[in-house]
């Protein structure tokens, strides 16, 4: 089997998807039925919100789910139409029309797919830890927020931002319509916390929709439910490929893509950091999400991630394997077919109530005391991340928070390097004063190498310099380069460079940019110290001897 076709095929479903089924199918089971509960207004609020409609809402948690779940990389994540892609969808719709909807959905999931299948998968394992966990409590805050409006029984905001919404939302809350509202949020969000401790295998989901949803119907209460709802899913069909539409469609197709792939990658390293069902794979995480996003725009529906707030319903209400994620696009089906109108009746504040206890549960107590009281840089990396994910947008959150981390990480580079001025080894000699040596150490790269500039290229007063690079871990072509300056400038004015101990690793390098040219004579590299120490002496030597028979000479 060649390596290619080895590759293609570990992206592919196996019987080790499946391994712990028999000892977890019941919780799966459980936590299918939560999660597609409470996927299903999500579904459609984000379908209508995109301006592609409920329907396309609805189709994309059915059809992506499922093949997310099949293909995609992790065993619990679930995935769907999440509130980041309808922040760069939306755009795209108002701008092109709804017609091209699948056309873009196609796009965007081929781009993913070819990720994977190029292994672009393990860049997300670049991003910080305080990157990650930063993003993850945005997340969490936007989650809790966009709850606002129904767990007080108003209407959301007008404002994209979660938390600006959740305010303009509360400037209109009346004690006539928040009673009820919050009443059921919090019948539901105390069944959530008792039923673990009655029982680890209690869905507590579950029963606090069901409590409430009956409450609601006995007693007539005056709280929104979830309303009207499709009854069947569209034909699969082939969009129209328009050469000059697939053009225009390009850039915002590879900017979806990379929303899609950066935001399933987090999310299910999210979900492998809280829970125990394995680790993830990367790589077949994009390939499956790039399918599911091509089979939903086959459906017309709109393009997948994996949904971070599902998938960590999912996790909490107990699933081990991938027939959980499988069991919520079967719960959608079995809706839009059998049980519309009965889930119609659910009291959106009870599922506010399901979503604001999974926001606060993401978020680790212990988690953010460890990324608190490492070093200060990962605590600004941390709150600028989340912050940021909260006030403007979740992949600028990441970007940003990637750079402030890269900041922060060149700075410690930088103060970790160093050029220090050492005594010659041994005892002194007459005419060592004439001799610096010079000890580099840590990083020289383009953010420290005028450091070394300073520190040797204005010694005075003597006749050789030894660079001892032996203790050098980092050298790039900026700071090799600055050495063959440095090394040029001082045989300019006079003063014999001897390099001592320049690493093999580092050797072709200093070739290449012109450090070795630079030296007097070949003979000037040494491996060790103490012939480079007597090399300058004998210099130093001769230099004498030369001025004194000049000066005799006179």
């Amino acid at each position: 089997m060649s390596k290619a076709t080895a590759s293609l095929r570990a992206l592919l479903p196996g019987k080790a998807d499946y391994a712990m089924l028999g000892r977890s199918w019941k919780s799966d089971l459980a936590a299918g039925i939560t999660v597609g509960i409470v996927a299903l207004p999500l579904a459609l609020a984000f379908g209508v919100s995109s301006g592609a409609g409920a329907a396309a809402g609805l189709v994309t948690a059915i059809v992506a789910g499922l093949v997310a779940a099949v293909f995609g990389g992790s065993n619990v994540q679930v995935s769907g139409p999440t509130g980041a892609m309808v922040v760069v969808l939306a755009p795209v719709l108002a701008t092109h029309g709804l017609a091209v909807l699948p056309v873009v959905t196609i796009l965007a999931g081929i781009i993913v797919l070819a990720a994977g299948v190029l292994k672009l998968g393990r860049a997300v394992t670049y991003i910080p830890w305080p990157v990650i966990e930063g993003f993850t409590l945005g997340i969490a805050a936007i989650i809790f927020l966009q709850q606002v409006p129904a767990a007080f029984g108003v209407h959301p905001g007008h404002s994209t931002n979660a938390a600006v919404a959740a305010v303009q939302a509360l400037g209109t809350t009346s004690w006539s319509t928040l009673f009820w509202p919050m009443v059921l949020v919090l019948i539901v969000a105390a069944i959530m916390v008792l039923a673990p401790k009655i029982h680890p295998q209690l869905p507590g989901s579950i029963i606090g929709i069901v409590v409430v949803t009956v409450l609601a119907q006995l007693a007539g209460l005056p709280v929104t439910r979830i309303g009207q709802l499709p009854h069947a899913l569209p034909v699969p069909a082939l969009p129209p490929a328009d050469p000059a539409v697939l053009g225009a469609l390009l850039g915002p197709a590879l900017t979806i893509a990379a929303l899609a792939a950066i935001e399933s990658l987090l999310s299910a390293r999210v979900a492998a950091s809280i829970s125990d069902t394995g680790p993830y794979d990367a790589d077949r995480e994009l390939a499956g999400q790039g399918l599911a996003s091509v089979a939903a725009g086959f459906f017309g529906g709109m393009p997948a991630t994996g949904a971070i707030a599902r998938t960590a319903v999912n996790i909490r209400s107990g699933a081990q394997s991938r027939l959980a994620a499988i069991v919520h696009a079967l719960v959608l089906i079995a809706v839009v077919y059998l049980g519309a109108d009965l889930v119609a009746q659910i009291p959106l504040a009870a599922l506010s109530g399901v979503l604001m206890v999974t926001a606060a549960r993401m978020v680790s107590p212990a988690t953010l005391r460890s990324v608190i009281g490492s070093t200060r840089a990962d605590t600004v990396v941390f709150f600028v991340t989340a912050v940021i994910t909260v006030a403007f947008d979740l992949i600028q959150a990441v970007e940003i928070g990637i750079v402030v981390a890269a900041f922060f990480a060149l700075r410690s580079l930088v103060t970790s390097s160093g050029v220090h001025r050492e005594e010659l080894p041994g005892p002194a000699r007459d005419g060592d004063e004439r001799i610096a040596l010079f000890r580099l150490d840590g990083a020289l790269f383009f953010g420290a190498a005028e450091r070394l500039l300073e520190r040797v290229g204005g010694i005075r007063n003597v006749s050789v310099v030894i660079l001892r690079m032996s203790q050098l871990q980092i050298l790039d072509a900026t700071g090799a380069r600055v050495i063959a300056e440095l090394v040029t400038a001082l045989e300019r004015r006079g003063i014999t460079v001897l390099i001592k101990g320049i690493q093999e690793r580092h050797l072709a390098l200093a070739r290449r940019v012109g450090v070795l040219d630079s030296l007097r004579h070949q003979n000037h590299l040494f491996a060790e110290l103490p012939p480079a120490v007597e090399h300058a002496r004998s210099h130093v030597r001769r230099s004498r001897q030369a001025l004194d028979d000049g000066t005799s000479r006179g």
